[in-house]
């Protein structure tokens, strides 16, 4: 069993920056792959970026590749999204979830947390 924390999330202003943490223990979580996912009011959820156990692959939407950057610290069995130059449509809930391997979809994920809101405004 795999527990999730998501923290970081904000109000911010359109071009400004936010690093989202996601915190997990219990089981061998640092030996999961993790992604973040969002969801907007009205919208299915989707991957943002994700990273292998040991953070030798990446994975990136492209809605996210070159503002956002994933990175984990196996010591603190943390993984964070560090997104920059964020935008109104950039506005949702952003969730982690982990996975013995990178998968792209959520239905594949079953290790959650409870999100964390992120609002970008104009």
């Amino acid at each position: 069993q795999v527990h999730l924390v998501e923290s970081g999330g904000g109000l911010v202003q359109t071009g400004d920056s936010l690093r989202l943490s996601c915190g997990a223990s219990g089981g061998a979580a640092r030996s999961y792959a993790v992604a973040w996912f969002r969801q907007a009011p009205g919208k299915e959820r989707e991957i943002v970026a994700g990273i292998s156990y040991n953070g030798g692959s990446t994975y990136y939407a492209d809605s996210a590749k070159g503002r956002f950057t994933i990175s984990r610290d196996n010591a603190k069995n943390t993984v964070y999204l560090q997104m920059n130059s964020l935008k109104p449509e950039d506005t949702a809930v952003y969730y982690c979830a982990s996975h013995v391997s990178l998968k792209l979809v959520p239905f594949e994920y079953e290790y959650w947390g409870q999100g964390t809101q992120v609002t970008v405004s104009s």
